[in-house]
């Protein structure tokens, strides 16, 4: 079947208010651009006629700003899962003039699969590759894309000739049967291939190609500060006390590590300590410091859902595809995120707090518990199936003004019950076998910053006595204090404990 060839504005014309469209992608890496940006225009337009036209929006993660901005700033999303990451988007979240979905990333296919979210009407996929027998070869990202193609009726392929046909062989698309037929998952090292090299779709649903030549909207991560440098170092040391100790393998376990920069400067020292040994990853989201380690032989293999990268480190990754084309495998993110081989791996599970509480519970999502930041992402699909469940977090924010370390957490994504570590630039609080009142102990002393460590004593003091010492009165305080003056440091207790 001969492929049709479209504009991007003739793309747009097939989408209807109301529409569920999915789109390929998962962080900026692998998302459509042309189609979405005609989208968006298409929706101001009939809004200035005074017509309606909004669509749900399923993606694999967040997305570049082509996407979610574009269609953010024109109004034009009715509901969006699973995560997102764009300020204009995160302004309509918060306004409550756009319906958000916050979901382990794991679970959305499947829940697609099952009916639970909602028919999908459309697919937009980026492509590197489309064939007339209906082979959708992806770029530099999986997410939902399989599950979109098949449940959409129609689909449309963004085909980006910035992303060459060879890369080829670098994902590995492999689709999970619905229950009672699911089997186990025959992946056993993150290098192993079980799947094919293309999503493969009924040629006859391709509504229309369009053929871009865009890059990927991946900027360069911001210098590591002393901060963020002193996490890096402080995990890779703690890693290496546990091989010394045997609670890791002397040949070291695959490594999930989060987004951003301090996921970036925890690979980094890792990769630079000659006390860990070359190693593999098995993650969601491959960053730059990944390749990096890759060139220097210190990480093996990796393999993730996307190749999130910046843009002169993607152009040096296609420049010398036959180096990196069999150390890297894109998969669909309910492979790369499976509590199954997440805990079949004994994965080390590295992921960023928003905000910690003295007993251990975690906010990955909320600021001041009502605010959406993002969005748990991942970080739960790896947290409770992993081997070692570590989080990071520098200390303070807002030049001090906010302490990471908080009485109660203000919203709750992780209980006590996964976080097993818990590592800022101060240093580690080991978790695993503590009491609540051990736990808080180890915060406070090891990664609080010194000057919150008296206050947060003094409410370790005041809590009711129990299991959980906390204080119902009290437990708000910093967060209080930070809306009231600005400056967490200004609780004074006997205002609130009355």
């Amino acid at each position: 079947m001969a492929l049709k060839f479209i504009t991007a504005e003739e793309a747009a014309s097939l989408i209807h208010h109301d529409n569920n469209v999915g789109f390929s992608g998962f962080t900026a890496a692998g998302c459509p651009k042309a189609v979405p940006v005609a989208i968006a225009k298409r929706a101001k337009e009939e809004h200035e006629k005074g017509n309606p036209f909004q669509i749900g929006m399923f993606t694999g993660a967040s997305t570049g700003d082509k996407l979610d901005g574009e269609l953010a700033r024109a109004k034009a999303i009715k509901f969006r899962t699973p995560y997102q990451s764009n300020k204009d988007l995160r302004a309509l979240l918060n306004a409550r003039e756009t319906n958000y979905y916050d979901m382990h990333l794991s679970e959305l296919a499947q829940n697609l699969r099952y009916g639970f979210l909602g028919k999908v009407d459309i697919a937009i996929i980026e492509a590197a590759d489309v064939t007339e027998d209906g082979e959708i070869v992806p770029t530099t990202a999986v997410g939902i894309s399989p599950t979109i193609c098949q449940l959409a009726d129609r689909i449309i392929v963004e085909l980006n000739k910035k992303h060459p046909k060879e890369i080829r062989g670098m994902h590995d698309i492999y689709e999970l049967a619905n229950p009672p037929h699911r089997r186990e998952i025959p992946l056993y090292t993150p290098s192993d291939r079980i799947g094919k090299p293309f999503i493969k779709v009924d040629p006859s649903k391709i509504a229309g190609v369009v053929v871009t030549e865009e890059e990927n909207e991946g900027g360069a991560f911001t210098p590591l500060d002393d901060a963020t440098l002193a996490i890096g170092q402080n995990v890779a040391t703690f890693l290496v006390g546990e091989m010394k100790a045997g609670r890791l393998p002397k040949e070291f376990v695959p490594l999930q590590s989060g987004v951003g920069n301090v996921a970036n400067a925890v690979l980094g020292c890792m990769g630079e300590n000659k006390n860990i040994p070359a190693f593999n990853v098995y993650t969601e989201v491959i960053q730059d410091s990944v390749i990096s380690l890759m060139k220097t032989g210190r990480v093996k293999f990796a393999s993730g859902c996307s190749l999130t990268v910046s843009n002169n480190v993607m152009d040096e990754i296609y420049a010398n595809l036959d180096f990196f084309k069999d150390k890297i495998l894109l998969r669909p993110q309910e492979i790369s995120n499976n509590p199954e081989l997440a805990r079949r791996m004994g994965l080390v599970a590295i992921n960023t707090a928003l905000e910690a509480d003295i007993f251990g519970n975690i906010n990955s999502t909320h600021v001041s518990g009502t605010r959406m930041m993002n969005g748990i992402g991942g970080s739960g699909d790896f947290t409770r199936s992993a081997m070692c469940s570590i989080f990071t977090t520098p200390s303070t924010a807002k030049d001090g003004k906010i302490s990471a370390f908080v009485p109660m957490v203000s919203h709750l994504d992780h209980s006590e019950h996964s976080v097993k570590v818990i590592i800022s630039e101060y240093g580690v609080a080991d978790l695993r076998g503590a009491s609540p009142i051990q736990r808080a102990r180890k915060i406070i002393d090891n990664c609080a910053h010194p000057d919150y460590r008296p206050l947060l004593n003094e409410y370790l003091e005041m809590g009711i006595k129990g299991h959980t010492p906390q204080n119902l009165k009290c437990c708000f305080a910093f967060h209080e204090e930070l809306a009231k003056s600005g400056d967490m440091r200004n609780v004074d207790w006997s205002t609130y404990n009355k």
